[in-house]
């Protein structure tokens, strides 16, 4: 399994499924400067790596990183409105993950509707 399973949804935004901590490095390396994780702690269980780890892999490799816990089959109009918000104010490229990419990449289409 690759580090960075991406997949290239617009010019400045691609998502991945779970990622884990070392993967930040490696996303920065990539040219990426953010990452949101659409992805509430423990739903996969108790070896999901938690926001809190992932936000100071994050930060230990230079990438901004927002927390933004969805619903896989749901996100409201709020949740929407704050993703919008967080793709018009991080860095760009953004690297956004969720379980296996595709609640982000609706959120991503969602928001870019707005």
């Amino acid at each position: 399994m690759s580090l960075l399973p991406i997949q290239t949804v617009a010019p400045e935004f691609c998502v991945a499924p779970q990622l884990l901590p070392e993967a930040m490095q490696a996303a920065a390396a990539a040219g990426f400067r953010s990452v949101i994780n659409n992805r509430p702690d423990f739903e996969g269980g108790p070896d999901q790596p938690t926001s809190a780890q992932m936000a100071a892999a994050a930060a230990a490799a230079g990438l901004a990183y927002q927390h933004l816990p969805v619903q896989g089959g749901y996100q409201s109009p709020e949740e929407i409105a704050a993703f919008r918000a967080l793709l018009d104010s991080l860095p760009k490229p953004v690297l956004a993950f969720c379980r296996s990419g595709a609640r982000s990449t609706r959120l991503f289409m969602a928001a870019s509707a707005l």
